[in-house]
């Protein structure tokens, strides 16, 4: 079964990231971005029926969909958590589509909000799985950024990569978040310069080659095609989809420099019928600089090793000949949480749609997304285009 052209995003909503929750709960965010988004798609609150949702990192909880379902008075006929780190809001995008071709629903909400704040994160840490926590986390692998600096240095020494060609993406989204005002760091560009002279975090990578945890949150629609067709904004369909999966931990990947977004990417390519060199745009998952270089060499744009030099050679920016991340990804942008990959998708769908403002890519049409989750662990990628 090929889920191409079956369900298409009708609306979206966004926040601008913000530094200090100022008394916003995720909760609170979540029923912001649901009103918008519904208005946004020319909506009533009663034609939805489905909900797909994330629980925030400061308040995650069994029973989420029903608190928010209940929060938002809606009455669904399907939903769930969905629950793959920064894949997850990716990954609700096919399953909406998913439940709508089984009959499930008609008009799916999907929504994450989360709050940040540094003190109490560090008062009260998520756990590491067991394994992390026994065999990890002893030796210096606790949190994310030890895992993605093993990432660079192997790729480093692997392929030749150089950190002048890492910062590179880092510059390039920062020209796209000075072109969003929704940005969290879109008030001043950066150079190589300045990527490589600030502070060293975990060895290679630095500062500003590392996202800043935020406040926020997203939403979208999702609806059937022939529904999506009758909105009132231009319809953005899912044409191809993949997910894969198999390690936690870093330390269980067979390979740190070859990722999962080679057959997730494979899969979404293939259900698409389309390849890597027909999409006009990237908007790939960005915690780290490095990430986004495997996965423009695993989602097939250019050859395994050929990353930096590829990332130094091509421009970036919205203006480019390969824009990545116009909203200025979670590098710039900001990463809200659960929520962070949430901007990827509405950034393809604001593109599409022709509602990129400044930044807007000429003629868009075809578009890859990608979502990470864990340390280059759970991807999702997708295919989004104007004609189902």
């Amino acid at each position: 079964m090929s889920l191409k052209g079956s369900a298409a995003i009708v609306g979206i909503a966004e926040m601008a990231p913000q530094k200090k929750p100022e008394g916003k709960t995720s909760l609170g965010i979540i029923a912001q971005m649901a009103r918008e988004a519904i208005a946004d798609a020319g909506l009533e609150k009663g034609q939805i029926d489905g909900l797909l949702t994330a629980a925030s990192l400061s308040d995650f909880a069994m029973l989420w969909p029903s608190a928010v379902v209940e929060y938002l008075h809606l009455k669904p006929r399907y939903f769930d958590q969905v629950e793959l780190g920064g894949a997850s809001s990716a990954a609700m995008v096919w399953r909406a589509a998913a439940a709508i071709e089984a009959g499930m629903c008609e008009t799916v909400l999907c929504v994450i909000g989360d709050t940040w704040d540094s003190r109490l994160f560090m008062e009260n840490p998520p756990p590491f799985p067991a394994t992390e926590a026994e065999f990890d986390a002893p030796y210096g692998l606790a949190g994310a950024n030890p895992g993605y600096a093993l990432i660079a240095q192997r790729h480093m020494h692997e392929f030749g990569t150089k950190a002048e060609q890492l910062a590179k993406v880092a510059v390039d989204q920062r020209t796209n978040a000075c072109a969003n005002p929704l940005a969290l760091f879109g008030d001043k560009p950066i150079t190589i310069d300045d990527v490589l002279s600030s502070r060293m975090i975990a060895e290679p990578l630095h500062l500003l080659e590392i996202v800043s945890p935020a406040t926020g949150g997203g939403a979208f629609i999702v609806t059937r095609a022939d529904l999506a067709r009758r909105g009132r904004n231009r319809p953005v369909y899912l044409l191809g989809a993949g997910e894969a999966g198999e390690h936690s931990s870093v330390t269980r990947a067979p390979s740190i420099t070859h990722s999962l977004v080679k057959p997730a990417s494979e899969r979404a390519f293939r259900m698409a019928g389309i390849t890597p060199d027909q999409v006009d745009f990237v908007q790939p998952y960005d915690c780290y600089t490095i990430t986004v270089l495997v996965t423009l060499e695993d989602a097939g744009f250019c050859k395994k090793g050929e990353g930096g030099p590829f990332v130094a050679e091509h421009d970036l920016t919205w203006r480019g000949d390969l824009p990545c991340n116009t909203h200025g990804g979670q590098l710039s942008f900001g990463q809200p949480g659960i929520a962070g990959g949430m901007s990827h998708v509405i950034e393809g769908v604001r593109q599409l749609m022709g509602r990129g403002g400044e930044r807007q890519i000429a003629d868009a049409s075809l578009g890859y997304v990608n979502g990470n989750g864990g340390i280059m662990a759970e991807q999702c990628s997708l295919i989004l285009g104007l004609e189902p």
